[in-house]
């Protein structure tokens, strides 16, 4: 009995010095840390139209994301021993694609607030920072204090500090929240707006790029900005190989050298506008094509099928298809895009962007393009499929061989103004990062520092490709004309 108690002791005096081991471990490891060492890369999301952040250049040739805070994603992904991966978003979509796992951290100049802390967890701070109003260069007496702002229009990027600020203490402003911040300039030059909050790096950078614009000698109170990487909950292994990185770059002052880099880099003056950006734009246009053949094509099978099953006598299909279709068209394609990029990720499906936007504008597209054939079919006169049935046909046959084609004749106008639509409606799902114009354009803004060039020149860009394409399906139309 002795020697069973001796042994129930020792047992439980090596589960005890056991547990706490375990217990250590636990504490010690974190799957997103896990999968970066296993993966042998660091994914980091940005929004790269906020130099000297990050932004656009060309450096030995080719296009690169560059910046402060890609400098310091470079240290932290060299500290880890695991290569770099750059993520490029929408600042909108940035902390969803953190939730849903597309990126492993945010280095996006995000700052702190109670708000992103409810979801996600921060670094230490890396950058501390002063908030600055950019004004017209003819009103920089005008605005000394906040004040003066009762009854303006001022911008600020949608969802940051400068927003808090402009609302909080700017008082009786009327605020205008943008996703870019060159399109706030943009509308600060063509006096849309009278004032911009901006972080003073990006306000000093745009100084001394444009004669028209002056900082004002404005205070904020609460006018410092803490900004730090944001990375998801309940991560302390990843947290910790952060903050050491971090407190690296700051007892080595190694930050100044990360600005000093970033500005050189903005401000090259080598090339010409075309000569710089004019790839840009060239592979802007590619995706844009790319997304809107897609589109329609899938567009295309995937509307035939739900034409054919509002068109069917059996209930059940009829009303899968109605409900398909009118909660498609119902609904915007912008929250279409975001439930296919986020949501497959929740289901455990890795999409890249491209992938997901065609997804996206495919689906949404067959809702409209399911309307368009079910017009087509009731275009054709019933006498067509009743004398099919007389020869013997059935009604599948009928569909296929006599009804079909007759109804893609009457529907090739509608379709040629789909293919139209979407390549104008693909520009929203430059918001996942996928790079089709719109995209592209925001980058040439980030990059130049020329808030309304850049639209010029897109939108001809597309009038060129709708104008293109619009004569092409014209003269198919006059073809199928003579045939008959």
């Amino acid at each position: 009995m002795k020697q069973k108690v001796k042994a129930c002791l020792t047992i439980l005096m090596l589960l005890a010095s056991i547990f706490p081991f375990v217990s250590v471990q636990a504490e010690e490891t974190d799957p997103i840390y896990e999968r970066i060492q296993q993966s042998g890369e660091l994914v980091v999301g940005l929004s790269a139209d906020y130099g000297p952040y990050e932004f656009h250049a060309e450096v030995d040739g080719k296009d690169k994301i560059v910046g402060f805070d890609v400098s310091i994603a470079e240290k932290i992904a060299k500290d880890m021993g695991v290569k770099l991966k750059i993520e490029e978003l929408g600042f909108d979509a940035l902390l969803g694609a953190l939730k849903t796992g597309k990126i492993d951290m945010v280095i996006s100049g995000m700052s702190i607030t109670e708000e992103r802390l409810k979801e996600v967890d921060f670094s230490d701070p890396y950058y501390i920072v002063k908030q600055k109003v950019l004004v017209r260069k003819d009103d920089a007496e005008k605005f000394k204090s906040t004040a003066d702002f009762n009854g303006i229009p001022v911008g600020a990027q949608k969802q940051t500090t400068q927003e808090d600020l402009a609302k909080n203490e700017m008082t009786g402003s009327e605020v205008t929240s943008l996703q870019k911040v060159p399109d706030l300039i943009n509308n600060l030059i063509n006096q849309k707006i009278d004032a911009v909050v901006l972080e003073e790096p990006i306000a000093e950078a745009y100084v001394q790029q444009s004669d028209n614009v002056a900082i004002a000698p404005v205070e904020f109170e609460q006018g410092e900005k803490v900004t730090a990487i944001a990375i998801s909950k309940n991560t302390p292994v990843l947290k910790q190989h952060v903050n050491e990185s971090i407190a690296e770059i700051n007892d080595q002052d190694l930050l100044d050298g990360y600005l000093k880099d970033a500005n050189k880099l903005m401000f090259q003056e080598d090339q010409t506008f075309f000569q710089k950006y004019l790839p840009y734009y060239l592979s802007g246009a590619k995706y844009t094509i790319l997304l809107a053949f897609v589109g329609v094509l899938f567009g295309m099978i995937v509307g035939s099928l739900l034409a054919l099953m509002k068109l069917s006598k059996n209930k059940l299909l009829r009303f899968l298809a109605i409900a398909y279709i009118e909660y498609v068209r119902g609904t915007p394609l912008l929250v279409q895009i975001f439930i296919v990029y986020f949501g497959t990720g929740v289901l455990g499906l890795d999409l890249s962007k491209l992938v997901a936007g065609c997804i996206a504008v495919s689906l949404n597209s067959g809702a409209y393009v399911a309307e368009i054939v079910r017009a087509g079919i009731n275009a054709v006169n019933k006498g067509q499929t009743e004398a099919a049935r007389s020869l013997g046909m059935n009604q599948k046959e009928a569909m296929r061989y006599i009804v079909f084609p007759q109804a893609i004749k009457n529907i090739l106008p509608a379709l040629g103004n789909e293919f139209v639509t979407i390549i104008k409606e693909s520009s929203v799902v430059s918001v996942i990062g996928v790079s089709e114009l719109i995209f592209q354009t925001g980058v040439v803004q980030g990059a130049s520092f020329k808030p309304f060039l850049p639209y010029v020149i897109v939108s001809l860009i597309y009038f060129v490709m709708t104008f293109c394409i619009s004569r092409l399906l014209g003269l198919a139309e006059r073809r199928l004309g003579v045939n008959d």
